[in-house]
């Protein structure tokens, strides 16, 4: 049944284990569909609202292809859950990489990792004054979504946003934020209090043409009804290691308390970027470079009042995209990382080019990539009284330590609450409502299997037990975690996850529903339509 078209979807998918993380239309599937879905077992009668989720959905336009995961231009997807029924929705976001690339039928704007090139059908001036006009940033949201007041919003890392109906998943406008903040960009994982208050972070320019990082506030539902954007404010600033070299910044921690940053050795080099772009064709990843010898530095901030807590933490050199949680207890910041070690750029190993060879040859090239690792930090607040060499840390339940050094600055080593060769532990969640910023147990989160999402876990960061989903030539998203309204514990409550099914046998893509204690199976709500992977998501009672 079809509530807003009934034009068929067409979809052309890779079908071989090694491309279902780019399993995409390679023609543009129709502006938006939607699909009543079979249904199997029982659906909690609670569950009910919509899972939104965002990822890519066509890498390419015409005879032009996007050359990297990042690259594919945003699909909105939908799954309403009303009365123990299913329905599937999808809109491609109008945004203008989107809607310019669709009507000049070529890429023309810079992404991720695919450089935009200018009219071959202009002559060589117009081409060579078009290199000049300066950087065009893209607008293409397909990372994340979250409530801002009464709206919602599409995400990318760069200065835009995009709001977005809920109920339509129609494209409503484009905001520049950088027309309310000094930023010139926020990540998509911002965090989210209760009474609807966002803390996010991007990097800036700050005084004397320094680099630094702010972190951004947007208040909560105005009482005059004005949109929370424009009351948004920078309430404190982090500074960079490097002057014109800010770090990759995809996520961060925050407790009650405290901000925390982790500035990594994955760098930008700002004048490469700068004029290379404007000289020739260039992308964001022709722009980074790394440094092992840099280390990773942890910076802490207060939030109340927005205060640069002045203490050098530093440890070796590992990639870090995603912050599990992170609390406080007496004195101490526990912070709790999913890590790749090293310095080298793990977005690297994620060109399709790389993605599409035979699998024996991936898991061959992931052997090179960093090795991934569930790591906690802890951070000392007070370390004034202490002697240089000894580990400060006291809480009996870590392995972590933090040394004072002779240079004054705290060496940290982590305890490692999950490694297992090749496989990593990522898009992690929590029981967010109850545990973010608090001490928690769980985590859930996606298993890659040398970069490749084949199955679901969760992990007891306490006690490092683990437990996991998997089903043959099945490859779900990130799971989420959904509270039941009377729960009693921590993980009373479910987890959802679109699953795709590429392959010579190609299934319908489901929705599935766990058990978030055991990760049992509760249902699954199959969709007549092939599904592309997603990245990020939430759920929307």
């Amino acid at each position: 049944m079809v509530s807003w078209i009934s034009t068929p979807v067409f979809c052309h998918f890779m079908c071989k284990l090694h491309d279902v993380f780019t399993a995409f239309s390679t023609t543009p599937l129709s502006s938006s569909v939607s699909v009543w879905t079979q249904i199997c077992c029982v659906i909690p009668p609670w569950l009910d609202g919509s899972l939104l989720r965002l990822g890519p959905g066509l890498f390419e336009v015409g005879s032009e292809p996007f050359y990297h995961l990042f690259d594919g231009q945003a699909l909105m997807h939908k799954f309403d859950l009303k009365g123990g029924q299913v329905t599937y929705y999808r809109r491609f976001l109008r945004t203008d990489a989107y809607v310019r690339a669709m009507t000049e039928k070529r890429v023309v704007i810079t992404e991720f990792g695919t450089a935009a090139y200018p009219d071959p059908c202009k002559n060589i001036f117009s081409r060579f004054f078009t290199y000049f006009q300066g950087i065009e940033v893209t607008d293409n949201c397909l990372v994340n979504v979250y409530p801002v007041g009464e709206d919602f919003y599409a995400a990318t890392e760069t200065n835009y946003i995009t709001k977005v109906d809920p109920d339509t998943l129609e494209t409503l406008k484009k905001v520049d934020l950088c027309n309310y903040v000094s930023v010139n960009g926020l990540t998509a994982h911002p965090h989210i209090e209760k009474d609807g208050t966002i803390y996010n972070i991007g990097n800036c320019f700050g005084k004397n043409m320094s680099l630094a990082y702010n972190i951004v506030k947007i208040p909560p539902i105005q009482e005059d009804k004005s949109d929370p954007i424009e009351k948004s404010k920078v309430i404190v600033q982090f500074p960079s290691s490097e002057r014109f070299k800010p770090s990759y910044v995809h996520s961060f921690g925050m407790t009650e308390n405290f901000f925390v940053f982790v500035e990594m050795p994955v760098k930008i080099n700002l004048l490469k970027f700068l004029s290379a772009w404007s000289i020739r064709g260039t992308n964001y990843m022709d722009c980074f470079e790394s440094n092992e010898t840099l280390g990773t530095w942890f910076h802490v901030a207060t939030k109340s009042p927005g205060e640069y807590v002045d203490h050098k933490f530093r440890t070796s050199a590992f990639n870090v995209f995603h912050h599990i949680n992170t609390y406080e207890d007496q004195g101490f910041i526990v912070v709790d990382l999913c890590t790749w070690k090293g310095n080298e750029f793990v977005y690297n190993y994620l060109y399709l080019a790389n993605l599409r060879q035979n699998w024996e040859e991936i898991k061959r090239e992931a052997m090179k990539a960093p090795q991934p690792e569930v790591r906690r930090y802890v951070l000392p607040i007070d370390i004034h009284r202490e002697e240089q060499g000894k580990n400060l840390i006291s809480l009996p339940y870590t392995t972590a330590t933090a040394v004072l050094r002779s240079d004054g600055t705290i060496w940290l080593e982590p305890e490692v609450l999950f490694s297992s060769p090749r496989q990593a532990f990522e898009f992690p969640q929590i029981n967010y409502t109850a545990h973010g910023g608090k001490d928690y147990t769980y985590a859930y989160a996606l298993g890659l299997n040398h970069f490749i999402p084949d199955r679901i876990c969760k992990l007891n960061v306490k006690s490092k037990e683990t437990w996991v989903w998997q089903e043959p030539d099945s490859y779900p998203s990130e799971p989420l975690f959904v509270q039941s309204p009377r729960a009693t514990a921590e993980d009373d409550g479910v987890l959802l996850s679109i699953v795709v099914n590429p392959g010579e046998g190609q299934r319908p893509a489901f929705l599935l529903i766990l058990d978030a204690k055991d990760l049992t199976e509760i249902a699954r709500a199959a969709v007549e339509v092939i599904i592309p992977v997603t990245f990020h998501g939430m759920y929307k009672p």
